[in-house]
């Protein structure tokens, strides 16, 4: 006797062995993407974009330099860029992106939550103000748009996708880190505790991604700076990454009926894996 919880037209194409992978699972579907005009959001609006979906793209200041971005997109990859304007630290600023989202086709079906701030505190100078203010940025903020997303998802029915953004300094214990990697750490915790209270019968899918030393966004500066030739000098990376690395995580973790939830995935070519191999 056949489950009644199978698809019977999923079931044959199983049993018949045709998987259609080409096809635009993303056409459509309202993806909002804080921060998603440079670094690592400009490779992920992109490709959102190649797969037909329609990017609700986030920025905190410099409409000029804004719209200069969607125009060079739109004439890229066509399909059209919808842009907010705002600092998602702030409560307004976070219903307004969820407005214009909504608004769009009346519902929203992703998030991909890029904006944080890098800390860059030495140890000697840390103190209570600049570890609240990483938190706000890097912590409270993200988790609270990410959540309000999710409510928004669940009153309209829809079996959703949101993706975090740590660091693998967030996942591995980094000297000189505090006030960047500590708040980045509670956020994995935080993506799997939305996961499971949104998880099931709601079908909204939360996963966190957590980049490595790659050659745009946050961590360029301390590529510039050198901080990491070491790692690749020594062969214990192969590069550094690149933009479109974390991009095509990020679209495997917006596929529609995904079987991903509640998960960190570290992309950093290894080196925190091996990072013990450098002397």
């Amino acid at each position: 006797m056949p489950s009644k919880f199978l698809d019977p037209e999923q079931a044959r194409k199983h049993a018949e062995h045709r998987y259609d992978f080409g096809r635009k699972t993303l056409g459509g579907k309202v993806v909002l993407v804080p921060g998603g005009a440079g670094g690592l959001g400009a490779a992920i609006t992109a490709l959102l974009l190649q797969d037909g979906a329609l990017p609700v793209v986030g920025y905190r200041s410099q409409r000029g330099r804004a719209l200069a971005f969607q125009q060079k997109m739109q004439d890229l990859h066509g399909g059209p860029i919808t842009l907010v304007e705002g600092d998602i630290g702030e409560a307004e600023a976070r219903e307004r992106y969820l407005k214009t989202a909504l608004d769009l086709k009346g519902d929203l079906y992703g998030l991909v939550a890029l904006p944080g701030d890098p800390a860059r505190v030495k140890p000697a100078d840390l103190d209570a103000a600049a570890l609240e203010a990483s938190f706000r940025a890097n912590y409270e903020a993200p988790v609270l748009l990410a959540r309000a997303a999710a409510e928004a998802m669940t009153r309209n029915g829809t079996k959703g996708a949101i993706v975090l953004f740590s660091s693998m300094q967030g996942v591995h214990p980094f000297e000189g880190s505090l006030a960047y990697a500590g708040p980045k750490a509670a956020l994995l915790q935080a993506g799997r505790i939305l996961a499971k209270e949104y998880g099931g019968a709601a079908d909204i899918r939360v996963n966190v991604v957590a980049p490595g030393a790659t050659s745009v966004g946050m961590a360029r500066a301390s590529i510039d700076a050198g901080k990491y030739d070491a790692y690749v000098e020594r062969g214990v990376i192969p590069r550094f990454g690149r933009p479109e690395d974390v991009a095509r995580v990020v679209r495997l973790l917006l596929e529609p009926d995904s079987y991903l939830t509640g998960q960190v995935i570290t992309i950093d070519g290894g080196l925190t894996l091996r990072r013990d191999a450098l002397p």
